[in-house]
């Protein structure tokens, strides 16, 4: 395998309508702000990944589904790998390895404007292990810099697959945040789908990511403002999601019932807050992102619960769903 090779715009057409259907998973790895996030948001078009700038908050498999004509691409949001603590952490690791395996490919983000690190060296290494998943080298973050570094990045990463032993698919650059050569990627990674029909129908209610993200959201508004004092014991889960009985068509309700739990009694009041407010904003707000991204008005119950220092007990994080 000689030259390596870069994509730019003018790649090849996607095929034509009428030719075969491809449908599969794509998980993004690379450091916190890589631009993960940044890059699922653009490619589904709209807000899914939670753009957390605190490590390891994407806990679920959030999934954004981009449905097109000649295929439907999901992507799967995988925590980042790290140095385990406690059970969670290692549970974690556990799921990362698990789902890289599964995938289809792999797309690993860098960001254009930071050399290669040992974190990178890190998660490169993990990559090589995987033998038989294809891996795409995605240059984030592409509108920060010029040419000249642009050019040296690319190479970077090019001798950092030969090192490892392995040859990347594709090495491409992008910039979600200028919208550049954002649907190239896409049409450089449906190729390395399975065929078969859509695995998700578009729009489906019931679907579990859609749940999924739901709870991402009011996880992520329960944890603002209050990061430092509970991290990460908070564990957000629907438990029923149901458009309400005798609605006009027009007028459709989505009723969605939430708990949100939490380790110990002495952190109800700092979700709560005082009389009740702080709970109610973050029904308010994490409301208005679930109308935005099910694109239906929705009823809202929260309640917080108590489960007793979930993260160390096998039995509370499978019923939490990790």
């Amino acid at each position: 395998m000689g030259a390596m090779s870069v994509r730019t715009q003018s790649s090849e057409p996607p095929e034509s309508s009428g030719a075969i259907h491809r449908a599969g998973f794509a998980c993004f790895v690379g450091r916190p702000n890589a631009g993960k996030s940044t890059l699922t948001n653009a490619l589904v078009g709209q807000k899914v990944a939670i753009t957390a700038n605190q490590p390891q908050t994407t806990r679920h498999t959030v999934r954004g589904i981009v449905h097109r004509p000649d295929a439907q691409l999901i992507l799967v949001d995988t925590p980042g790998l790290h140095k385990p603590r406690t059970l969670l952490g290692e549970r974690l690791n556990d799921v990362v390895r698990t789902t890289w395996a599964e995938v289809d490919v792999i797309g690993f983000c860098l960001p254009a404007n930071e050399k290669l690190g040992p974190g990178d060296r890190f998660i490169a290494k993990e990559l090589a292990s995987i033998k038989k998943t294809p891996k795409i080298a995605i240059v984030t973050k592409t509108d920060l810099v010029e040419g000249k570094a642009l050019a040296e990045q690319l190479i970077a990463i090019d001798q950092l697959g030969k090192e490892l032993g392995f040859e990347w698919a594709e090495i491409v650059p992008v910039s979600a945040v200028a919208d550049q050569q954002v649907d190239l990627l896409a049409n450089l990674l449906v190729p390395l789908l399975p065929e078969g029909p859509a695995l998700y129908p578009e729009g489906d209610l019931t679907d579990e990511p859609e749940q999924v993200m739901v709870a991402e959201l009011i996880r992520e508004a329960a944890l603002e403002g209050v990061r430092d004092e509970l991290p990460h014991s908070i564990a957000v889960v629907v438990e029923e999601m149901l458009p309400r009985e005798d609605r006009p068509a027009d007028r459709p309700l989505l009723d969605i019932h939430a708990f949100v739990y939490i380790e110990r009694p002495s952190q109800k009041g700092i979700i709560i807050g005082p009389k009740g407010k702080r709970l109610k904003e973050v029904g308010i707000k994490s409301r208005k992102q679930i109308e935005a991204l099910l694109g239906t008005p929705v009823f809202l119950d929260l309640h917080v619960k108590v489960a007793k220092d979930w993260q160390r007990d096998p039995r509370q994080l499978r019923k939490l769903g990790f």
